[in-house]
């Protein structure tokens, strides 16, 4: 499968070969519905308002780049089941800072349209990004960061 019309990025990043699997609208769509539990054709379908050709498109490319795995349905063999492979789920923090973010800058006077609770302590969930060394939060003014160059292999 082709890439999905994203321009190439010049340089060696992980942002930019992310946005090569992950830049389109209705992929993180799609990544969205799977991590609430959707796994069926016609609930994507139904749940999304998105064209069939988009929606088929788009299943295989993230089958392709084994964000989800289809599996055969246990009660109808005929039938596709779409689910999360382990890189799929470790999607799963992207996913919850739109969420934080959203709920933030864009929740209007009604509050946030989804209210995350995590199940072992009860209390709601947002994204905070901390390091990992010593669990203090990340504030963009304590990051720095070291560029490898290396040029990028042309296709």
């Amino acid at each position: 499968m082709k890439k999905l019309n994203k321009p190439a990025d010049p340089r060696i990043c992980s942002v930019g070969r992310s946005m090569e699997i992950l830049g389109d609208r209705w992929i993180m769509f799609i990544i969205r519905e799977a991590f609430f539990g959707v796994h069926y054709y016609d609930v994507f379908l139904t749940n999304l308002g998105i064209a069939t050709n988009v929606l088929t498109d788009r299943l295989k490319w993230l089958v392709e780049n084994r964000i989800l795995e289809t599996h055969a349905d246990s009660q109808d063999a005929r039938r596709k089941k779409y689910v999360l492979t382990e890189k799929g789920r470790d999607l799963f923090p992207i996913i919850l800072a739109f969420i934080t973010w959203g709920d933030r800058w864009l929740a209007d006077e009604s509050g946030p349209p989804l209210v995350l609770t995590h199940q072992k302590c009860g209390h709601p969930l947002t994204s905070v990004m901390c390091c990992e060394h010593c669990r203090e939060i990340i504030d963009l003014k304590d990051v720095t960061g070291k560029e490898v160059w290396r040029e990028k292999k042309s296709s």
